[in-house]
């Protein structure tokens, strides 16, 4: 009689088999997301609080907010991770280099929307970009639009605020990064990278290795980023619908009016000022938007906020420090600013 060993090893799941998961999945996941109102109305039920007061509001607000976007996050960061599999940061080197400038700054500006990689990723990609001989004005492209035009805002931003205004800051939002980019590769600062930097040869980085991946490896490369982005981002996000669930309960409607409301024209610079020092990412900062709004803030003041929350945040200039000088990031975060406050004041008017 012949023993199974321990050691012996497991058959793979097949492709059929990973398939079945991920649909399984799914289709839980649905089931779970329409009970959230329910069982968030359910928890404040069961605490010692009146529904209806400033704890109360908060309480709904947070809990119903914390699963929600953990759960949108993780579908949307499972599905990009598959797709991102087709875009390898070597690949995407790869399309940018050799590219004239203006339809590579569209290029690249598209490919940060496919491509979200995360601030931390920006010092490798901007090293990888220079030194595979792409414009510095086309890496900006990419820069800008790869945090701030994400499939996580615009998804959160469809559900919060419709398709027509997420298609809209989504045209804005591109046309932020492609300007911006054009504009600074026009000013021909490739004299203010870091001089190390300048040290790197194009092409040093080597061929592009085109990975044969199998649906299964596909599968696991959306479970690792599932992993990778909630061990960086959850506590961020968490923090945010705190913020949100403070202002959504306990920040009087008039003050907001009068502090983020259309008729005050500084606000939409003042709220650009306010998002630099905040870090968080659009899963963060979407909760926050959600309250604001909620309380009566402008639309557009209040995606300047969130645009510059992501895309100039304090601890992204830190990280870019390492590769730009001073004036550089000056020029940078000056452009990009003009950018989101023009925005602003666009939506105020069509809004």
């Amino acid at each position: 009689m012949s023993v199974l060993s321990h050691d012996t090893p497991r058959k793979p799941l097949p492709a059929w088999g990973w398939s079945a998961a991920v649909l399984a999945a799914a289709v839980l996941w649905w089931a779970i997301y329409r009970q959230l109102p329910a069982l968030s109305e359910a928890l404040v039920a069961r605490l010692p609080v009146e529904r209806h007061s400033h704890l109360g509001e908060a309480l709904a607000f947070f809990f119903y907010d914390v699963p929600k976007v953990m759960m949108l996050l993780a579908l949307i960061v499972f599905a990009m991770g598959v797709v991102r599999s087709f875009f390898s940061p070597e690949k995407t080197r790869a399309a940018l280099a050799g590219k004239r400038e203006g339809l590579a700054n569209v290029t690249a500006a598209g490919l940060g929307v496919l491509t979200p990689f995360c601030s931390c990723s920006a010092v490798p990609l901007f090293i990888g970009f220079v030194s595979a001989g792409i414009p510095l004005g086309v890496t900006f492209s990419f820069l800008i639009a790869a945090p701030m035009v994400n499939e996580v805002a615009l998804i959160l931003l469809i559900g919060l605020v419709g398709w027509k205004v997420a298609l809209i800051y989504l045209g804005f939002g591109l046309a932020i990064a492609i300007v911006a980019g054009w504009v600074i590769g026009r000013l021909h600062l490739e004299g203010w990278l870091q001089d190390w930097v300048h040290d790197i040869h194009a092409g040093a980085t080597g061929p592009v290795e085109d990975e044969a991946l199998t649906l299964p490896d596909r599968y696991r490369r959306g479970l690792d980023s599932v992993r990778e982005i909630f061990g960086k981002v959850w506590l961020w996000i968490i923090l945010g619908i705190g913020i949100g669930a403070l202002i959504h309960g306990y920040v009087p409607e008039d003050l907001m009016a009068r502090v983020m409301g259309s008729g005050a024209w500084w606000s939409v610079p003042a709220a650009v000022l306010m998002g630099v020092p905040m870090y968080t990412n659009a899963a963060g900062v979407i909760p926050i938007v959600e309250a604001l709004l909620g309380k009566g803030a402008a639309l557009g003041t209040v995606l300047a906020f969130m645009m510059s929350v992501i895309a100039l945040s304090l601890p992204e200039m830190i990280i870019l420090k390492q590769v730009l000088k001073l004036r550089l990031i000056a020029v940078f975060v000056g452009i990009v600013a003009s950018g989101i406050l023009a925005v602003g004041f666009l939506f105020n008017a069509l809004f």
